[in-house]
């Protein structure tokens, strides 16, 4: 398995916007300067009155696939 780190912070009515479709992905840039694109779904777990903030970990596979998501900090 391989990660990938980011450091996130989306204001609830941006990630409203992306639950709803308008927007179905985030695109970020990683700690290791990679721009990285995932499904905004997966933060759905992670979705505050404040927002999403923080550094997250996202797993997957050799071959690019996703495996699960990981708040670290």
């Amino acid at each position: 398995m391989k990660s990938i780190l980011v450091d996130l912070h989306i204001p609830t009515d941006k990630y409203i916007l992306m639950y709803q479709g308008v927007a179905q992905n985030v695109f970020a840039h990683a700690l290791d300067g990679r721009s990285v694109r995932f499904p905004a779904e997966i933060l759905k777990p992670f979705l505050l009155k404040d927002g999403i903030n923080g550094r997250f970990r996202i797993i997957f596979d050799d071959l690019g696939k996703y495996k699960g998501i990981e708040k670290i900090q």
